[in-house]
């Protein structure tokens, strides 16, 4: 599947098949369940990047929560997270 840039990658995500709450609840286990969907959509990564560098500081975007996809953006030498999230997985 090709997607075109800017942000039609939205269209295919999982995640609009699901309760929005989901992915905004603060609890560990709705996490845990939000990631469980992140794991199996096919625009993951497009999802990823456009939490990373907006930056959105909210809920669970591309597999990551808030808290995650901060700990990467401060950990990632002249802002490279992606180099850091690859050599983490």
């Amino acid at each position: 599947m090709v997607l075109d840039t800017d942000q039609d990658w939205r269209a295919h995500a999982l995640c609009a098949q699901n309760d929005p709450d989901l992915f905004f609840a603060a609890g560990a286990l709705e996490h845990k369940l939000a990631k469980t969907v992140c794991r199996r959509c096919p625009v993951r990564s497009e999802c990823l990047s456009y939490a990373m560098e907006a930056p959105v500081d909210h809920g669970v975007w591309g597999g990551l929560t808030e808290r995650e996809r901060r700990r990467y953006r401060r950990r990632a030498p002249q802002g490279d997270w992606r180099t850091l999230l690859a050599n983490s997985a």
